[in-house]
């Protein structure tokens, strides 16, 4: 039988909890309702001496910089999709009688 699946996120708010919280493995295993050893696994895994650890946190903010960049830039494209609207009357409409 397999144990439950967490997303990445969670694995790694729970280490963050361990290690940049400071509260013990055990107190944050039972509130979770997981296994020591599996955070014990996540905190080899993701925490701060990992390489891993490390590399996801930059692409994190590079992520979350890119997302800012192209919502700016995609509000501009719309922006300059937009028909525009005229009030100006052409000549060749106007008659005068």
């Amino acid at each position: 039988m397999k144990g439950k699946r967490y997303p990445e996120e969670f694995k790694i708010e729970a280490v963050k909890q361990v290690t940049v919280a400071g509260h013990g493995v055990n107190d944050v295993a039972q509130r979770l309702g997981m296994s020591n050893h599996s955070l014990y696994a996540w905190i080899k895994r993701y925490g701060p001496d990992s390489g891993q650890y490390i590399k996801q946190t930059a692409d994190a903010i590079e992520i979350k910089r890119l997302n800012k960049e192209l919502k700016r830039v995609t509000e501009e494209r719309d922006l300059l999709k937009k028909p525009r609207r005229t009030s100006q009357v052409t000549q060749s409409k106007i008659r005068l009688h």
